[in-house]
């Protein structure tokens, strides 16, 4: 039904305009009697061989939802009505920010793909996780885990950026259950020369020492990107291990744009942004597979990256993925994608 009456109507509008009508007609939903049931019936598939226990946590089904979807928390535990077996939230910054100027978010149906330079646009720590906080002691609430992307604000220099990244922590560590630093958009001026070895040693250092000084630590991962070269992936597995980091997500959006069906002209009239989607799929798998490989598998990875398919999460599973997560997939594809990757997954690990 979603590709043949849903997307197309969707993909006629403006990719950001369609975005928010979903947001608002699954708010809308939630509210009618029978509406999350009637979801759960169609799209959440539960099995006890599904669960997973990853850095800690019991996760109903290894499917997430990656961060950027629901960059506000405005519909947490619909993502479990619709098969989700967590969600990450954000990114989130310390302040409120508008994001980059409209238009920001385009679609490349015929690599089925999307470019978007979004510019971690949030209601700030503040109003996320007051609304995290609403959802604490809903029966939901104890099945969905929650992570919180969190990141720097705009007109935050980098040799600030470790109090922003502390104030989001602040804000967030009641309401969430794991954290992701994110230092790998391409769409923050400078936030890239975060990953550097030095600064970023700095940034998870501090943000390692807050942490660890809770009676109740929470799972601290690092998002990366795809563009990183196997050396820098290599720095990343060191500083892994020297910050006592709980995990990986591998991977974010990419600059690159080699190997699109797209007009080329067209691609580059659209301008800078992350690219993620289909594309996507074999160089994130390659990354995932590298860490894997190279850490002996001793550090969790949350593998994310042009899963538009089962057959695109198992490789990402085989690959050393601990748990999986959709952005782009789940827009082209739509929410039958969980169940059916659930689905496949029970077929092939059984």
């Amino acid at each position: 039904m979603y590709k043949v009456l849903v997307k197309p109507l969707l993909f006629a509008l403006d990719a950001e305009r369609a975005h928010h009508l979903v947001f608002d007609n699954l708010r809308r939903a939630a509210r009618l009697p029978g509406a999350k049931a009637a979801l759960r019936q169609l799209y959440d598939f539960q099995h006890p061989g599904l669960a997973r226990e990853v850095f800690g946590l019991k996760f109903a089904n290894p499917v997430g939802l990656a961060a950027g979807m629901d960059k506000n928390a405005a519909l947490t535990d619909t993502w479990a009505d619709l098969g989700f077996g967590f969600v990450e939230i954000g990114t989130v910054t310390p302040r409120p920010q508008p994001g980059n100027p409209a238009p920001r978010l385009f679609r490349l149906p015929h690599d089925g793909a999307l470019i978007n330079r979004m510019g971690f646009n949030n209601d700030g720590a503040g109003a996320v996780a007051a609304r995290l906080a609403q959802r604490q002691g809903q029966p939901q609430a104890r099945r969905l885990i929650v992570g919180g992307n969190i990141g720097k604000n705009k007109d935050t220099p980098n040799e600030q950026a470790a109090a922003d990244y502390l104030a989001a922590y602040e804000a967030l560590v009641e309401v969430v259950d794991y954290f992701v630093v994110n230092v790998s958009s391409p769409n923050t001026p400078g936030l890239r020369d975060l990953q550097e070895k030095k600064p970023l040693i700095d940034l998870l250092q501090q943000l390692q020492t807050r942490n660890q000084a809770r009676p109740q630590p929470r799972p601290l991962l690092l998002k990366i990107a795809p563009d990183l070269s196997n050396s820098q992936l290599d720095d990343i597995l060191e500083i892994a291990r020297e910050t006592n980091l709980s995990g990986l997500v591998a991977t974010n959006t990419t600059v690159a744009r080699a190997g699109l069906g797209t007009s080329p002209a067209y691609v580059s009239a659209l301008g800078a942004g992350g690219l993620s989607g289909r594309p996507l799929r074999q160089r994130a798998t390659e990354v995932i597979r590298y860490l894997h490989q190279k850490s002996g598998g001793a550090l969790p990875i949350i593998g994310s990256g042009g899963i538009h398919s089962p057959a695109d999460a198992v490789e990402k599973l085989a690959a050393g993925a601990a748990l999986i997560q959709l952005y782009t997939g789940f827009v082209y594809e739509g929410p039958a994608l969980v169940r059916r990757i659930n689905e496949q997954l029970m077929r092939q690990f059984r």
